[in-house]
């Protein structure tokens, strides 16, 4: 995937009565030695009844050639960067973290997917705000119909490129990958630098 077209035109403040997504918030907290302190950070405004605001979604493919991840470039505003990223989106209200998996999985790569296992709930960037999310593990069946000819859901404003790494290769592909100007989301880096952590240690 190229950028292409796609960049930053401009970069202003953001009035609260028009923010749909976030806000900013002031804390006031008491610190272990009694001390009241303020804290800025960042909220979601969107998070539904069930506490945790999304997911993401590690799908493994099963190949000859070894298992390989379902990864997707995507261009993102804040960073005007097209980003390596692991599928991913929010929960809709009424659903659980697993059903927003399978159907983020198949709105954006197309692929049908069974849950196998889901994380503990994981929070971003705790010092800056307060998103969560937890990660989805799923099994992709590449001998379903279904699965040979994909067919992604992509909303109008959703622009997405699927690929597949091997997961042998991942740590290295991610800094071939940033080197040629690719953003890495931290779930991706995370990942293969706990991959290559488990190899150096043989655990």
């Amino acid at each position: 995937m190229t950028q292409g077209e796609a960049k930053a035109l401009s970069t202003q403040p953001l009035p609260e009565s028009e923010a749909v997504w976030t806000k900013l918030v002031l804390k006031t907290y008491q610190d272990p030695k009694g001390v009241t302190r303020t804290w800025e950070s960042a909220e979601r405004r969107t998070r539904p009844k069930c506490d945790i605001d999304g997911v993401g979604i590690v799908a493994i493919l099963e190949k000859d050639t070894g298992p390989e991840i379902v990864l997707q470039k995507q261009y993102r505003p804040p960073l005007d960067k097209i980003v390596v990223e692991l599928p991913a989106g929010l929960i809709d209200e009424g659903e659980t973290a697993e059903e927003a998996a399978i159907r983020e999985l198949k709105e954006e790569t197309g692929y049908v997917a069974e849950v196998l296992e889901s994380s503990p709930v994981m929070f971003n960037d705790p010092g800056f705000c307060n998103t969560n999310l937890k990660m989805v593990h799923v099994s992709v069946d590449m001998s379903l119909p279904a699965n040979q000819n994909l067919e992604p859901e992509l909303e109008e404003n959703e622009f997405i490129e699927v690929f597949h790494l091997r997961l042998v290769d991942l740590w290295e592909e991610c800094i071939k990958l940033e080197a040629q100007g690719y953003a890495i989301d931290a779930r991706i880096a995370n990942l293969a630098e706990g991959i290559e952590i488990a190899k150096k240690f043989k655990l």
